[in-house]
């Protein structure tokens, strides 16, 4: 009974990442990286700062911050521009199918 118990120790050790956040704790390195990667993403995306902040207000100011700054500078050594989004708003798809007909065809 006790080796099985031993080997099922890891199994359960493995999952307490998920056992804490259902309890409410979340991980604080999790939600960094997290941060992170919004601000990269919106560095990527061409978006400022300002606007990186409006969109995710729960996101730490500072991790996003830290991650927009690198993208931004790994953009810079790159020589890369920004990708707008592809859904930057509500109309973008109609508009897009709009264009994307050929002229004269309305419907």
């Amino acid at each position: 009974m006790k080796r099985i118990a031993l080997l099922l120790l890891p199994l359960a050790l493995a999952g307490c990442d998920r056992i804490y956040e259902r309890m409410g704790m979340p991980d604080p390195a999790r939600i960094e990286a997290e941060a992170k990667a919004i601000g990269a993403s919106c560095r990527h995306a061409g978006r400022g700062l300002e606007d990186c902040y409006g969109l995710n207000p729960k996101a730490p100011k500072a991790a996003v911050f830290a991650g927009w700054k690198e993208m931004n500078e790994y953009m810079a050594q790159r020589n890369m521009e920004a990708v707008p989004p592809a859904g930057a708003g509500p109309g973008t798809a109609a508009a897009s199918a709009e264009s994307a007909r050929p002229a004269g065809q309305g419907g």
